[in-house]
């Protein structure tokens, strides 16, 4: 598969590894593409994984809708499982860094009958997470969000002088240069940054839909050295999964987990996978 569709939304899909090998679908977050998993993606193919890592809705320019109702959690979802429809997939292995973690724990809650387990990279579960708000320094680290839910401030804030203060924000996390240039490149398309921010700007319209407890086995890794996301919500969040569930911390690692811990991260969803599929 190099595209699949959803209406009349066109989204690209990196289709790779052995064909009859396990599915695993890979979801990319904030700034980030499916080029994210581009490390971690030949691990699982060893391990005879077959991984589908699509550009998510705002990121596929032929998925780009306008407006922030387009981009509530629950059409993120579907997106997902109009993917595993158009694989001919009844289920799958889920993998999820960031908003595509958050869609991955809704979605595993929503419909648990097409996840075979969950991988929650650094996201907590949104529960977790809303309780850690009040109870921890967790408001402060996402004070970010108030921000990018602004109308067309963010917009010329981050892409000033060539996307220079998204480019600074991405350096500093220690990411790899050619994946700040292809990450800005990217939200440099007309429209493209606008609509990964309405992920930001929809989250008031779906606060009254919860997400609810996760029951698949589930596999949470955080580290510790993430700016971003407490250990607060980090903790809370076996709270809210009613299945087999562990956490794994990596000591010293940042937010970035898919491209700066791709070799540990592919060691532990591999045995995730082969002790739950």
């Amino acid at each position: 598969m190099q595209t699949f569709r959803r209406g009349d939304l066109v989204f690209d899909v990196h289709d790779s590894g052995p064909a009859d090998g396990e599915p695993v679908v890979l979801l990319h977050g904030f700034p980030q593409d499916a080029r994210a998993y581009d490390r971690l993606s030949p691990a699982l193919h060893s391990a005879e994984l077959r991984t589908l890592a699509p550009d998510q809705r705002g990121y596929s320019p032929g998925a780009r809708p306008t407006g922030r109702s387009a981009y509530v959690l629950r059409e993120v979802v579907d997106d997902v499982l109009a993917l595993l429809d158009a694989a001919g997939l009844e289920s799958a292995h889920v993998v999820g860094h960031d908003w595509g973690g958050v869609a991955a724990w809704a979605l595993s809650a929503w419909h648990p009958w097409r996840v075979r387990t969950l991988t929650a990279l650094s996201v907590p579960h949104p529960a977790a997470m809303a309780q850690a708000m009040l109870h921890s320094d967790q408001a402060v680290r996402s004070s970010y969000i108030a921000f990018f839910q602004l109308p067309a401030v963010p917009e010329g804030v981050l892409l000033a002088g060539h996307g220079a203060v998204l480019r600074r924000m991405l350096r500093s996390g220690g990411l790899p240069e050619a994946l700040v240039d292809s990450y800005v490149a990217r939200l440099r398309e007309p429209g493209a940054l606008t609509a990964a921010l309405n992920w930001y700007r929809a989250m008031p319209l779906a606060a009254r839909t919860p997400v609810g407890t996760v029951r698949v086995p589930t596999l949470h890794v955080w580290g510790d050295g993430d700016a971003f996301l407490g250990r607060a919500a980090t903790e809370a969040t076996a709270e809210f999964v009613a299945a087999p569930y562990r956490l794994e911390v990596l000591e010293g690692v940042n937010h970035w987990l898919p491209e700066l811990a791709a070799d540990r991260v592919g060691e532990l969803l591999t045995a995730h996978v082969r002790t739950h599929g």
